[in-house]
């Protein structure tokens, strides 16, 4: 059985980080509660405190939507230098009609 990763919100990960800060309830405690490992929601607590609200960018996973700027940029300049020789090649026609 393969088993599908799970996703928090942004809002979810700091509303967690926060509790465990607080000191309200044991890590363990509420990773149970929550259905994460208790090493997870250590870890968003540490990113919380050291990087406050700006913590969690994107969708949870920049690395993805970095690649994805990439590959999409990439595409563009493709599609440009192919309008760019297209342009190149009726210039050319048009100067050997004229001539």
């Amino acid at each position: 059985m393969i088993q599908k990763r799970k996703r928090f919100d942004k809002q979810f990960k700091i509303a967690a980080a926060k509790t465990v800060l607080n000191g309200e309830v044991k890590v363990v405690d509420l990773a149970k509660e929550l259905d994460i490992k208790d090493a997870t929601l250590r870890r968003w607590a540490q990113e919380y405190e050291e990087m406050g609200e700006a913590a969690f960018p994107g969708n949870g996973s920049p690395k993805l939507n970095k690649d994805y700027e990439i590959v999409k940029l990439r595409k563009k300049v493709e599609e440009l230098e192919f309008e760019n020789e297209m342009l190149k090649k009726f210039r050319a026609f048009l100067s050997q009609d004229h001539a």
